[in-house]
């Protein structure tokens, strides 16, 4: 196969096709040994989490799990039973996210991809939702599809909105049932070569339903652009972006201040302020407070680390075993549905009573796959979206 863009295809994940090498070495061996199909039980759970931007800079304490979805049609078809957090799901480290159960033939050798699913996935989910708290609430838009390979923008742009994020800039998100956001790039105003012949323009050429957000920082100072573009466009103006806090020196929270001074004194109250350019949760926070109204964050979410999520064989034809540091043994996880709080415990032990809250506990785990056959029907992004908030809300971090 001559590769264009080097990237594999969706029959080549399926086949297995994207895999260590050491994991068909291995395969290799146990079947040599006659054991490679016993049937065993395997646990995903992330070691550890990725810290925050927000100084002291400490781990973050939960995480949202994405790529579930992924992992399940992965699977379909192999002779396993899959139990799941669904996507969407808060989560901690240590706290056993999914159990894969089967001959380990059956899925071996696929720890790559479905590591390779979560992991990143889950990590974009994450940053998302940190930064729309930090945001108090405010519309937060992914900006940064661009930071990564356009083969997996699509999945990228799911997990961000997973985590949170109100929608996304790349016009493939309609698939996924949201409308694509986006502005104006200096480009516009440079080949233009005026901001005003290029505000009108766009306000000429686009169709009603788009906002009309100008980019008021290619030439001028912003609150001159933010003027101008008031005076230019009047009550047909939604909205200002200013791209500048990542590129410039300057004290942005003052120029958030004396932007919407000048916009409100003209009479343009109702133009809101739209911040992009090297955002992360501390200067989304900031800049939330100082009146910005909505956020373009590209590379805080989009390019954020991935979630150490590591899958470990915990029992083996029905003996517990495990290697040194994970607990061995299947297990079943319960959530308390006051606090959110998890508990792990042995599988098949009887619901346990939330030690904060005092009230029993509730399963957590969906059971996905049976023998290969999918049991669950997938849900819409936004719904996903949707699980991910009520948390944040019922945890009392997020308002809105």
């Amino acid at each position: 196969m001559q590769r264009r863009f080097y990237v594999v295809t969706e029959d080549e994940i399926k086949e297995g096709k994207v895999v260590d090498v050491y994991f068909l070495r291995t395969l290799e061996t146990m079947r040599r040994l006659g054991i490679s199909n016993k049937r065993v039980v395997a646990e995903i759970a992330a070691r550890s989490l990725p810290k925050s931007r927000v100084p002291p800079h400490e781990p973050w304490k939960w995480g949202v799990l994405a790529g579930v979805e992924e992992v399940v049609r992965l699977l379909e078809g192999k002779k396993v039973d899959l139990y799941s957090l669904p996507d969407g799901s808060l989560f901690q480290p240590k706290v056993p996210v999914m159990r894969i159960e089967g001959p380990y033939e059956e899925f071996g050798a696929l720890e790559t991809s479905i590591l390779g699913f979560l992991c990143p996935l889950s990590g974009i989910a994450s940053a998302a939702a940190h930064v729309k708290i930090a945001a108090g609430g405010k519309p937060v838009i992914n900006f940064g599809i661009r930071r990564n390979h356009p083969a997996v923008s699509l999945a990228i742009e799911r997990a961000s909105i997973i985590g949170g994020c109100d929608g996304s800039s790349g016009i493939l998100v309609e698939e996924l049932g949201f409308k694509p956001v986006g502005t104006m790039p200096h480009a516009l105003m440079v080949i233009a070569g005026d901001q005003v012949v290029a505000w009108k323009a766009f306000d000429e050429a686009m169709p009603e339903e788009v906002p009309r957000i100008a980019l008021v920082d290619t030439f001028y100072d912003e609150k001159i652009e933010a003027i101008m573009a008031a005076e230019a466009l009047k009550e047909r103006l939604a909205g200002v972006r200013l791209d500048t806090p990542g590129s410039r020196r300057g004290n942005m929270e003052e120029i958030i201040k004396e932007v919407r001074w000048e916009l409100d004194l003209r009479g343009y109250k109702n133009v809101k302020i739209f911040l992009s350019g090297g955002l992360d949760e501390y200067s989304v926070m900031k800049y939330a407070k100082a009146g910005a109204d909505a956020f373009g964050v590209g590379t805080r979410i989009t390019g954020a680390n991935p979630i150490d999520f590591g899958l470990d064989v915990v029992e083996v034809e029905g003996k517990p075993i495990a290697k040194r540091g994970i607990c061995s043994g299947g297990k079943d996880l319960y959530r308390c549905q006051e606090c959110l709080g998890y508990a792990t415990v042995p599988k098949g032990s009887e619901a346990p009573m939330c030690n904060r809250c005092g009230v029993e506990m509730k399963p957590a785990y969906v059971k996905m796959l049976e023998k290969g056959k999918v049991l669950v029907d997938f849900e819409p992004t936004s719904k996903l979206r949707e699980r991910t908030l009520s948390q944040l809300r019922k945890l009392g971090m997020l308002k809105s």
